[in-house]
């Protein structure tokens, strides 16, 4: 049973991004019926250090380079993000990472 989730900006973001944490992760993930594996969370702590590095969240574009980047190209490609998060990988990646709705987000 999933315990209260902290409270969400109408795009399904955390209103406060203190209030992220693993379980909140989870929480938010299986909103979105992803199940955190490994991987995902490789992308996610990435979309976090983006965050920390450039304070913004990462759009798609720049998000597959950082990831190529420190991951390499395998793994840094917009197919292989798609294949974790489903539909607008930008956007699930950084609602899950508890990070503000990415700037081409609508």
């Amino acid at each position: 049973m999933m315990k209260n989730l902290p409270p969400l900006d109408p795009d399904g973001h955390l209103l406060h991004q203190q209030d992220w944490n693993k379980e909140t992760a989870e929480q938010l993930a299986h909103l979105e019926q992803i199940t955190l594996t490994a991987a995902h969370w490789d992308i996610i702590n990435l979309a976090r250090a983006f965050y920390q590095d450039f304070g913004l969240p990462p759009r798609q574009r720049p998000l597959v380079r950082y990831v190529k980047d420190r991951l390499g190209a395998e793994r840094g490609n917009s197919i292989y993000l798609m294949t974790l998060f489903p539909g607008s990988p930008a956007r699930l990646i950084s609602r899950i990472a508890g990070l503000p709705c990415p700037s081409s987000c609508f």
